[in-house]
C-alpha cells in the first residue's frame, strides 16, 4: 500500500502537496488560532507540514495518516527537525478508513477528499472523529472558471465538469451538508506556479540522475508538456482553498 512512484518524484521538495504556501498554512492557523492542547487528526496528511509548524507555532498534538510510506518518513523527519516529535505522530496507512480513538478537536483532509469519494464522504468520515464543537479542515479544488469544453477539464486532471463546483456552489455544498464555513483561505495563481513549476525542476533532477529508469520516459514525456498545460489550463481554470467547517 502506497504511492505511485512518481508522486514522489514529482513532489520530492514540496513541504505541502498542495497549492497552498507555508505563509498561506500560517494565516490558516493565526485565522483559527488553535489552543495549546488541541488535538488534530490530518488524513492523508503528506508530509505533515500543518501538524509539525502548528505544534510548533500553537502547541496543538495530532496525528497525521498518510498512504505514502516516502511521505510519512518525510514528516516524522520534519517533526524531529522542527522539536515537535514528542507532540505529533505519523501512521501509514489507508486514511480513507481511518477514525479516531477519540475525539478531536480539529479534524482535516486538505487536498484529498478522494478519501472519501468527494467532499459529502469526507465530511462524514471527519465528522465520525471530531469533537462536539470542532472544527473541520476540507482543502478542495474549484472552478475559478467554467471550462470551455471536456478537453479542458481534462487538461486540469478532472475527469467530468461536475466534479468540482464553482467557488459559491462549493460554498453552498457545505451548508447544504450541515455546515457552517466560518473561515477560509484560498490558493491563488502565485500558489499554483510553487506548487507546479517546483515539480518541473524535481523532474528533471531525478531524470539528470536516473537516465536509465524505467519511468524515465514517462517522466520524460511529462516534462516535456506541463509548463505549458499549467499555464494554459490549471492556472486559469483551477482554485483551490482550505475551508473551515463547523457542524451546526
Amino acid at each position: 500500500m502506497d504511492l505511485p512512484r512518481s508522486f514522489t518524484i514529482r513532489e520530492s521538495s514540496h513541504r505541502l502537496c498542495n497549492p497552498f504556501t507555508s505563509e498561506k498554512l500560517a494565516i490558516l492557523g493565526h485565522a483559527i488560532s488553535p489552543s495549546p492542547g488541541t488535538h488534530i487528526l490530518d488524513l492523508a496528511c503528506g508530509k505533515g507540514e500543518l501538524l509539525c509548524t502548528w505544534a510548533r507555532d500553537h502547541g496543538v498534538t495530532g496525528t497525521g495518516v498518510d498512504i505514502s510510506t516516502v511521505f510519512i518518513g518525510a514528516a516524522r523527519a520534519r517533526a524531529v527537525e522542527l522539536g515537535v516529535a514528542d507532540r505529533v505522530g505519523f501512521v501509514h496507512g489507508d486514511a480513507s478508513g481511518h477514525v479516531a480513538d477519540d475525539p478531536v478537536g480539529i479534524a482535516a483532509c486538505v487536498g484529498a477528499t478522494w478519501i472519501g469519494s468527494g467532499v459529502p464522504g469526507t465530511v462524514d468520515l471527519l465528522r465520525h472523529s471530531l469533537a462536539p464543537g470542532g472544527m473541520m479542515l476540507i482543502g478542495e479544488p474549484y472552478w475559478r472558471r467554467e471550462p470551455l469544453d471536456q478537453a479542458t477539464v481534462k487538461a486540469c486532471h478532472v475527469a467530468r465538469k461536475g466534479d468540482l463546483l464553482p467557488l459559491p456552489e462549493l460554498l453552498e455544498q457545505f451548508g447544504d451538508l450541515g455546515c457552517d464555513v466560518v473561515e477560509m483561505v484560498l490558493a491563488d495563481q502565485d500558489s499554483w506556479d510553487r506548487y507546479a513549476a517546483a515539480q518541473w525542476l524535481n523532474i528533471r533532477r531525478w531524470l539528470d540522475a536516473n537516465p536509465d529508469d524505467e519511468l524515465a520516459d514517462e517522466m520524460r514525456t511529462e516534462l516535456a508538456a506541463a509548463p505549458a498545460q499549467h499555464a494554459r489550463y490549471q492556472r486559469e481554470y483551477l482554485g483551490w482553498g482550505v475551508f473551515v467547517l463547523m457542524n451546526r
